[in-house]
């Protein structure tokens, strides 16, 4: 495996453009009488809105980035089996919150002992105290009560939670795994592969094509079986894309073949969106709830075209500081993500509601891009406090 840069400034950059349109789309969502190019398509239409790129989107910056965290405790003499339980325990955090947070979307009122607000602080606060970035100034004796005092919090939650209906109330469970579970189960498998192959880029470009194999099989009904973890793998197929893109743009900074890296990475992402619209009669069409193959290479292929832009502008022509109003979405992307679940909730309890004009049309687009920089804000003020999720 070839040395790594300590950083690479557009990954950082593509993350958090992508954060930023999260907050948004998740935002824009609730809004009536938009565009529908913005919107999510739905499952039965073969197609996809602006919205269905984000997600996969954010799948390839993670395999985009998964080589540095996984070489660079290499490269520190950590055992094997250091590494692996790492990888364990990053995917245990990311399933975990993503757990819960899913878990909202079903949450039963009437039969709850909290209010749903209320609920989804105190889970989000939880999350803070297990998975905080703890500075050095923290003995480790208030850092362990921190977090066991966190453990406890989400034990309780988990005991009294309440969904379902009137008819059928219920406990928690694995309605689906949410954004974050996904990630985490993707990244469980990917980070595993990068491992074990000790980062071959031709053991992983292998690993690429067996995986998008079975996210194609799935979905052309040639197995009928999704398999334990990997289900069709559309989700690490993105992942691994992002690991082999991140290896080939290694050899394009230790060898400086600026030429050959830019015409790789132009193809790649030419091809990959050609193979979508290819595949795309075959096997289910364009569909981000479906996960088809069609969706993952043609949002794989357009990623690659815009991290090829951003490599041009942020790496090297140096305009990294076009992007700072955002930069804390790419260096604190978790806490990006929760700190919605917090904003809505507090703006349930002192029963605000924005005016009738910020939640139609134009004037919601708006309002949706005021959150995602709201947000940010808040998250650079907490940057700045030292208060930041790391897993």
């Amino acid at each position: 495996m070839k040395n790594l840069p300590v950083r690479i400034l557009s990954v950082d950059v593509l993350r958090a453009i992508t954060m930023f349109l999260m907050i948004f789309v998740n935002d824009v969502a609730g809004v009536r009488n938009i565009p529908e190019w913005i919107e999510h398509t739905k499952a039965e239409v073969d197609g996809m809105g602006f919205s269905d790129l984000i997600f996969p989107a954010f799948l390839f910056i993670v395999g985009l980035s998964l080589p540095f965290a996984i070489k660079g405790r290499i490269d520190k003499g950590k055992p094997f089996s250091s590494i692996a339980m790492y990888i364990l325990l990053r995917s245990t955090a990311l399933i975990v919150m993503g757990f819960f947070q899913v878990n909202l979307e079903n949450y039963n009122n009437e039969a709850a002992l909290l209010p749903y607000s209320i609920y989804t602080i105190l889970i989000t606060i939880s999350f803070f105290m297990i998975w905080l970035d703890y500075p050095q100034s923290f003995s480790k004796v208030k850092k362990l009560a921190f977090i066991i005092t966190g453990v406890l919090l989400l034990a309780i939650l988990a005991l009294i939670y309440r969904g379902g209906n009137a008819a059928h109330v219920e406990g928690l469970k694995p309605h689906w795994w949410g954004i974050l579970g996904i990630i985490g189960w993707a990244y469980l498998v990917s980070a595993f592969v990068f491992l074990l192959s000790k980062g071959n880029l031709m053991a992983l470009i292998l690993a690429f094509f067996v995986f998008a194999g079975i996210n194609i099989s799935v979905h052309m009904n040639l197995l009928n079986l999704r398999l334990w973890i990997i289900g069709d793998a559309s989700s690490i197929t993105l992942m691994v894309g992002g690991i082999i893109i991140s290896l080939l743009y290694t050899r394009f900074v230790n060898n400086k073949d600026y030429r050959d890296f830019w015409i790789q990475l132009a193809l790649i992402g030419l091809i990959s969106i050609a193979f979508g619209m290819f595949i795309r009669p075959y096997a289910g069409g364009i569909s981000k709830i479906y996960a088809t193959p069609a969706w993952v290479f043609i949002c794989m292929g357009i990623t690659i075209l815009v991290f090829k832009l951003l490599i041009f502008l942020v790496d090297i022509k140096g305009k990294n500081n076009w992007f700072n109003v955002i930069k804390p979405a790419g260096t604190s992307t978790l806490t990006c993500y929760l700190i919605p679940y917090l904003l809505y909730s507090v703006f349930t309890l002192i029963h605000f509601h924005f005016p009738k004009f910020l939640s139609n049309g134009f004037g919601g687009i708006i309002r949706s891009f005021f959150i995602a920089f709201l947000v940010i804000g808040i998250v650079s003020y907490l940057e700045k406090k030292r208060l930041r999720l790391k897993v």
